[in-house]
């Protein structure tokens, strides 16, 4: 394994360092990525860098398709629901009777969601 000496006055680094071009110009052809172990140890090589090769996206399985669709169905219907007028208030009397969800539109999705599930 590596080990990687930062300059003066750089701590740690974590994320990408270089990303893959979508067009493959200018840049690496793989991902390099940087991450920093806060956790407390008796070592001091808490910095390691990883090579990722690019991964090609596998066409999408009827599963996955039909959760697409049941999802922008349900963004659709609760977009339409919060400009109802006839509905707005209800749902947000409901929304403010419950705590699990921390925004209207999360309510009103979740809902919707939840009929197209069956």
């Amino acid at each position: 394994m590596a080990k990687v000496e930062w300059s003066a006055g750089i701590d740690s680094v974590s994320g990408a360092l270089a990303k893959p071009s979508k067009n493959g110009q200018h840049s690496c052809s793989k991902m390099l990525l940087g991450t920093h172990r806060t956790a407390p140890t008796s070592s001091n090589a808490c910095t390691r860098i990883y090579m990722r090769k690019p991964v090609r996206r596998t066409k999408f399985s009827a599963n996955e398709r039909e959760k697409q669709t049941m999802f922008a169905t349900a963004a659709r219907a609760a977009r339409a629901r919060m400009q109802n007028i006839s509905t707005i208030a209800e749902d947000k009397a409901a929304f403010q009777a419950q705590t699990a969800y921390k925004t209207l539109y999360q309510y009103i999705f979740n809902a919707e969601y939840d009929k197209l599930r069956g």
